[in-house]
């Protein structure tokens, strides 16, 4: 005997309920005891549509591993600028209008290789962007090192040591291959989302495709951190 099918109405809630679920779905993060304080401060800037992290040098070059070896050999600069990216749209840098069709490349094909970006910056990263495009993310010890891990483990070592796979022209920024596949269903704010999440933060993974949605979480989370760094000086 066959079974009766379900009423399709039946069927659409359902999908719609998935689908609700999904994109309300945070991981959590991890609250710090009061005995822990602060040992750095992390920043996360938005350009529009991507964001990167900035992260003091001497915190990264203080752990061991792979990570902290390849910040030592990069230019001078007191931070290091930090993102995840396809692995020639992220790199290239002429006008947009020039890559409209890369950049659908980039994100309707599934498979795409990535690079992580590891940019030396001298003086206050916060120049680098608008002053309302930028949060500050205090760190305890331990999150600073689940920070640094999930970078590092971003890193392809599959040959041993990080591969250099870019370097621009007069640019300081060093690119190198990385773990991943980079599309729609997994973008450079998406990384930055799940990178910041190790340290500590909730995030909406699939919320997470938008620059804004990464802000948003840290404004959930420290509601003074977008008024505080509104009125951050610029250099």
């Amino acid at each position: 005997m066959t079974p009766p099918a379900l009423p399709s109405g039946l069927i659409v809630a359902a999908l719609i309920g998935v689908v609700a679920a999904l994109w309300t779905w945070t991981l959590p993060g991890r609250s710090a005891s009061s005995e822990e304080a602060a040992a750095a401060e992390a920043l996360i800037l938005n350009n529009g549509f991507h964001t990167d992290l900035a992260v003091p040098r001497a915190a990264l070059e203080a752990r061991p591993g792979p990570l902290a070896e390849t910040v030592r050999a990069l230019p001078q600069g007191d931070w290091v600028l930090i993102g995840w990216g396809d692995a020639r749209f992220y790199v290239d840098q002429s006008p947009i209008e020039d890559r409209l069709l890369d950049g659908a490349r980039a994100f309707f094909r599934p498979g795409n290789a990535s690079v992580l970006m590891l940019d030396p910056h001298v003086g206050d990263p916060r120049a680098r962007a608008a002053p309302d495009r930028v949060r500050a993310l205090p760190l305890t010890a331990r999150d600073l090192d689940a920070l640094a891990a999930r970078i590092e483990g971003s890193l392809d070592l599959g040959g041993g040591a990080p591969r250099l796979a870019a370097a621009r022209p007069g640019d300081d920024a060093r690119f190198y291959a990385a773990r991943g596949r980079f599309w729609i269903l997994n973008l450079c704010n998406n990384w930055t989302a799940r990178t910041l999440n190790a340290a500590g933060l909730p995030v909406r993974p699939l919320r997470s495709v938008t620059a804004g949605e990464v802000m948003a979480a840290i404004d959930r989370a420290r509601p003074d951190a977008a008024e505080l760094d509104t009125a951050a000086p610029r250099a």
